[in-house]
């Protein structure tokens, strides 16, 4: 399994108790849709290395208490506070048809009002403040926010991504 093929569920923050327990912070919008895994990938020396669970147990602020097999003590655990935790895309909820995972977009072609074709989405930035779009246009990046008024929709069908770019934003990825 490799990250293309994953989405990252959150990452291990810290070990609980004595017996072999990490709490996951988790980064998804619903956690109720993964309180039932049975497996887990972390991250670990650039790989992804599977994990299989005894219980995974949500908890408050998209928190989960988790316990893997084969692991009972809290030396054997303490090694994995700090990584990513992954799950393969064939385990993201199914969307509405108006909605859509971020990591479809790659590939899709961004569509503006005034500019028409910016070129394909080439990469998602997930900030802590915001997502932006990463565009290469005019062979320079150019970073769209995914906000609403700025998105203005995405048709998964055609592939498109169409948009309003706010005055001027254009302009300062393209001077010199």
């Amino acid at each position: 399994m490799n990250k293309e093929q994953c989405f990252q569920l959150g990452y291990v923050s810290k070990v609980h108790g004595l017996r072999g327990e990490i709490v996951v912070v988790l980064d998804v919008d619903f956690p109720e849709d993964y309180e039932d895994l049975e497996h887990i990938f972390l991250e670990r020396n650039g790989r992804l290395v599977p994990y299989f669970l005894e219980h995974f147990v949500l908890q408050a602020s998209n928190k989960a208490l988790a316990k893997i097999e084969e692991l009972d003590r809290i030396e054997q655990v303490e090694e994995l506070v700090g990584s990513e935790v992954y799950l393969p895309l064939s385990e993201l909820p199914e969307l509405d048809e108006d909605q859509y995972y971020f990591h479809e977009l790659i590939g899709f072609e961004v569509e503006d009002e005034v500019h028409g074709s910016l070129g394909q989405v080439q990469t998602i930035y997930d900030l802590d403040t915001q997502e932006l779009i990463g565009v290469i246009h005019q062979e320079k990046e150019v970073l769209i926010p995914i906000q609403e008024g700025i998105i203005i929709k995405v048709d998964k069908a055609a592939k498109k991504v169409f948009c309003r770019l706010p005055e001027g934003l254009l302009d300062i990825y393209l001077e010199d």
